[in-house]
């Protein structure tokens, strides 16, 4: 998303600069290039994915001096009217306030993860000193934003509700995008038989393997079709769970599951437009609203989606008004079956869901939306 999203200020005449993370584990120097006419910085810092919470809380802790170090250093010259930057993570208020006071810019905060609420929803954390230290980090990004962009109207609601005190004329309705670009006609299934799902009725999971998503329960739904050699639920991604899975689809003997770690971008974009459902999978501890970004993919593939959440998102509202889907509480294991079966046994019924996403995507959620959305705000731009 935030490359189309850099990629788009670009399009329409803005010099774009962009800092990122350069995980330790790469083994490289912090470094500045051009990539398709952005200028990237690449910063050096500790390791973030797929570590521990102890070593990745750490490196959350460091990144604001190292960032500002290397903005610094590397943009000393360059004056910004318009700092964007996204949650996670959480610590970079400190980053956003230096460079809003050194040039007197303007700042907007894209709101995607509520931290730390959702690692305590999750059991990852307490609520002792370690949250309360979070806690005051995640009020303080808010303070110094002059504009936040929430995923959706209930993403509005808990923030407001949460943080007293906050403006509410700083939250607006910023929903995930993408550049569209796939078409969904006459997508090429024979990319089913590289991967072995060569006639079978595939639904695809893709994405973080985490325990946001708790995707024993998306095992629970396959057990029940193990006997049917005809239907396959394809997962693909990495994360902390993935092991768990692995070891968890070799218990329940489940042939019908197939896990990958990875595949080509261009194998997974027309894997998805190949398959008939798609799945997102939400944890059901959650207390926060979480809008998937996977959402997107499958929108654009024009394919229905299955969803299971939990009962505190506002996702289901979306599904419903766009037509796109069906969605059912994450435990209830029969609604889960009975919505699985209302896809599985009507073709019609599935195309014309992918249809509506497709059209709601096209309609609601494209790049050139959020970039128009972000800069209505700012006089300078």
């Amino acid at each position: 998303m935030y490359t189309d999203l850099a990629q788009e200020f670009h399009r329409n005449g803005h010099c774009v600069c962009v800092a990122t993370v350069l995980e330790s584990k790469f083994e490289r120097d912090t470094c500045l290039q051009d990539e398709q006419g952005l200028n990237v910085l690449r910063i050096k810092c500790g390791d973030m994915f797929n570590v521990g919470l102890i070593k990745k809380g750490l490196s959350m802790i460091s990144l604001p001096g190292i960032f500002i170090r290397a903005i610094d250093t590397h943009f000393k010259n360059m004056k910004f009217d318009l700092v964007v930057y996204p949650t996670p993570p959480i610590t970079f208020a400190s980053v956003a306030n230096y460079i809003k006071r050194r040039d007197r810019c303007k700042s907007y905060l894209i709101l995607r993860d509520i931290f730390p609420q959702n690692a305590r929803d999750l059991g990852m954390m307490a609520g002792g000193p370690v949250f309360a230290y979070f806690r005051r980090k995640e009020r303080k990004l808010y303070a110094v934003s002059d504009h936040i962009g929430c995923m959706s109207k209930g993403n509005v609601e808990y923030v407001l509700k949460h943080n007293r005190g906050l403006h509410q004329g700083k939250l607006e309705l910023l929903p995930n995008w993408k550049k569209i670009g796939l078409s969904i006609i006459n997508p090429d299934t024979s990319i089913k038989a590289k991967y072995g799902l060569e006639n079978k009725f595939v639904a695809i999971f893709g994405g973080n393997l985490g325990k946001p998503q708790e995707l024993g329960f998306l095992l629970e739904l396959a057990a029940l079709y193990r006997n049917h050699d005809h239907i396959a639920f394809l997962i693909i991604g990495d994360g902390t769970e993935k092991q768990w899975l692995k070891e968890r689809i070799r218990e329940l003997a489940l042939s019908n599951v197939h896990l990958k770690e990875r595949v080509p971008t261009s194998d997974y974009d027309e894997l998805v437009r190949a398959c008939d459902v798609g799945l997102i999978n939400l944890n059901r501890r959650f207390t926060i609203p979480n809008i998937p970004s996977k959402t997107l993919s499958y929108f654009e593939a024009g394919i229905p989606i299955l969803a299971a959440v939990d009962p505190n998102t506002d996702y289901g509202d979306i599904l419903k008004e766009a037509q796109a889907g069906l969605c059912s509480v994450t435990g209830e294991l029969d609604k889960y079956r009975e919505n699985f079966e209302k896809l599985y046994r009507d073709r019609a019924f599935r195309q014309r869901l992918g249809a509506n996403g497709r059209k709601y995507l096209e309609q609601h959620w494209t790049v050139e939306q959020a970039y128009k959305t972000i800069t209505r705000h700012l006089v300078s731009i």
